[in-house]
């Protein structure tokens, strides 16, 4: 490799169009993300078919002004990173086709990103920034040197456990734990439809939940049994079919189904739906909506029955997660947590988090609020590592919805 180790990255997974340039993994040149809120938030989630229209209209635009704002042209890059997976099928190939052919035009070789260990760099990168300096000479110098951590990556579409180790110039993952249905944020999104808030629901739930009492509904998640018809094999749901669950710690496992039915069922005995509609109806409805979808107007419509629900529901979400998370990193020997994905930006997880590493005398790390978020930048951090290895995608690469990420404990 010649050059500033200079890699454009490219996002497009799911409903947001993302490029960035990243120096040797350890520096951000750009950052941009072109994000399709506005054209889901009318459904309630996203509609993959819209998705990988918007990827369509947005992919030039958005890696032309990655380019620019970083300085830098195609000739100077090292190469190309792309996500090849997990994510929405159509939405995928539109990043990729356009990935193959700057790195054909450019002659540039092309790094494949699995999305789920971007996030895990993304924490990374934000580490190394306030450490980089321009005198990083050697490619060597940029390798990997932190102990193993334990990685929780916890988003929309995905709740996973890894204990991710260094390994010369690359990274092992080794799978931990996973949700067996809903991932954490896909919850947070359901249930914030059902009490009528916007989409997407974490920040809505995160906002409220400061002005409810979080004990107020004694939300409470079984323990996980192994289903003995299933033989260790993967239950049939989306998440599933992203990790298998054969010869996994049940202690480990994550299942978030159960408490958004338990929130529709404590609306219809509390007589909350009608809230729910009316709340719907007022910050969303009319041609002046977008000056009232606010926290203050939220407030002026939420009673406090269901400002507890709220709390109570993030409460046990979060506490869920934390009491699994540290868990795990008690039995592997963690002495690093990696805490990353959309729902790492949630105020009272961080909060939570902290403290409770604090306690037991453990790092805990998060990235900053941008990268928590889909985002390029993470997958041209996690590109550095191949590129130092010569691990370059195959010419006939394309998309695989339901890419994995390392192999069962």
């Amino acid at each position: 490799m010649s050059g500033r180790g200079l890699i454009l990255g490219i996002e497009s997974s799911c409903d947001e169009t993302a490029a960035a340039v990243v120096e040797r993994g350890a520096h951000t040149l750009s950052s941009v993300v072109a994000s399709q809120i506005a054209t889901h938030a009318l459904y309630g989630g996203v509609v993959p078919e819209l998705a990988s229209r918007e990827h369509l209209r947005a992919i030039v635009p958005v890696v032309r002004a990655a380019l620019s704002q970083a300085g830098v042209a195609l000739a100077d890059l090292d190469a190309i990173a792309v996500t090849s997976g997990p994510g929405l099928a159509g939405a995928l190939l539109v990043g990729i086709t356009y990935a193959k052919a700057l790195a054909l035009a450019a002659d540039l070789p092309l790094i494949a990103v699995n999305h789920l260990e971007g996030h895990i760099h993304a924490v990374l990168l934000n580490e190394r920034e306030s450490a980089y300096s321009g005198s990083m000479g050697n490619d060597d110098e940029s390798a990997p040197e932190d102990d193993p951590a334990l990685a929780l990556v916890v988003s929309g579409g995905h709740t996973h456990l890894y204990l991710a180790c260094p390994t010369g110039n690359t990274w092992q993952y080794t799978l931990v734990g996973r949700t067996l249905d809903d991932a954490a944020g896909e919850a947070y999104d359901k249930v914030a439809k059902l009490l009528g808030l916007g989409y997407p629901g974490g920040p809505w739930i995160d906002a409220l939940s400061q002005f409810g009492n979080p004990s107020a509904v004694p939300f409470a998640f079984s323990q996980i049994k192994t289903k003995l018809h299933l033989a260790g094999k993967p239950p049939r749901t989306k998440a599933a079919r992203t990790a298998p669950i054969a010869g996994l710690d049940r202690h480990f496992l994550f299942s978030f189904s159960g408490i958004k039915t338990a929130v529709l069922r404590y609306v219809e005995l509390h007589g909350l739906r009608s809230e729910a509609e009316a709340r719907r109806d007022a910050l969303f409805t009319g041609p002046d909506a977008p000056a009232r979808t606010t926290v203050e107007a939220a407030l002026t419509v939420t009673g406090k029955p269901t400002l507890d629900l709220i709390a109570s529901f993030q409460h046990a979400v979060v506490g869920d997660l934390l009491k699994k998370t540290f868990a795990a990193a008690e039995s592997l020997g963690a002495r690093s947590i990696l805490v990353t994905g959309g729902v790492a930006a949630n105020r009272e997880l961080r909060q939570r988090f902290t403290a409770e590493a604090s306690q037991r005398k453990l790092s805990v790390s998060f990235p900053t609020l941008a990268l928590s978020t889909d985002n390029a930048a993470m997958i041209a951090t996690a590109a550095w590592p191949r590129l130092l290895a010569e691990d370059f995608a195959p010419p006939e690469l394309s998309a695989d919805p339901s890419l994995a990420l390392g192999a069962p404990a």
